[in-house]
């Protein structure tokens, strides 16, 4: 992957903030990125407009180095802080994504960004005690290394009802469990008669009969003649089913 060409927006305010800033722009090329300062790219009797417009228009990224008289001058549209202010709110975002413009917080005790920046989020560099963690915020959007990668969606666990058929079986058999348990609460016997529970049911005796003949099977129920003796299996399913307490 090509390092990305960053280029870095600040104000001559003082001798000692030109060489934050390089000191900063020097960091950055060492931990892999390609940062664009006039300090080293520009050169006596070079075109500032035109060195400010190529630079910023080929640029990946636009940091905007923020202090108290930055932050005046670009929103009195003063000198090259100015001139860039004009680049990168027209030229520049009509070729970029807005959100490679990035501010960086240097002044202390307030976090002052000129106004066509209001609305971003930025990184604060202005606590020198915490620069490595300031660092790795800024270097992990530059370099596309993000602390938490956003995990892939999974798939839709649920089907349309047009997809998936009743489970009539289930339903069938359920419905006869429901019958027996209900004809046992009548019944002072540890069985109860087959008619007693067709009389339980709505379903029709052929209906009834295959899914009863199920619930045998599946050792829910026993039957000895006409007595039908609910099984231990049976009581885990009148259970399990919410049928009984």
């Amino acid at each position: 992957m090509n390092p990305p060409r960053v280029f870095i927006s600040y104000s001559h305010d003082s001798a000692e903030h030109k060489e934050w800033v390089l000191e900063f722009a020097t960091t950055l090329r060492n931990r892999g990125v390609d940062a664009i300062l006039d300090q080293w790219d520009l050169q006596p009797g070079d075109d500032l407009p035109h060195f400010m417009e190529t630079q910023l228009a080929s640029s990946d990224f636009v940091l905007i180095v923020c202090t108290d008289k930055y932050v005046e001058k670009a929103n009195s549209g003063e000198g090259g802080v100015g001139y860039e202010k004009m680049i990168v709110t027209s030229t520049l975002l009509s070729r970029i994504d807005s959100n490679k413009v990035i501010p960086i917080i240097r002044q202390s005790g307030t976090n002052e960004t000129p106004t066509f920046l209001k609305t971003k989020l930025y990184v604060n560099f202005s606590n020198d005690s915490e620069v490595e963690y300031s660092l790795d915020e800024l270097l992990r959007v530059l370099l596309n290394s993000p602390l938490y990668e956003k995990p892939e969606i999974g798939k839709n666990s649920f089907k349309p009802m047009g997809g998936s058929k009743p489970d009539r079986v289930a339903d069938g058999i359920k419905a006869v469990m429901i019958a027996v348990s209900d004809t046992y609460d009548s019944s002072s016997e540890p069985f109860v008669w087959f008619p007693h529970i067709l009389k339980r049911t709505t379903m029709r005796r052929l209906t009834f009969d295959k899914y009863f003949r199920l619930a045998l099977e599946q050792g829910l129920l026993h039957r000895s003649g006409g007595q039908i003796w609910i099984q231990e299996e049976g009581i885990k399913y009148l259970e399990k089913h919410n049928i009984i307490e």
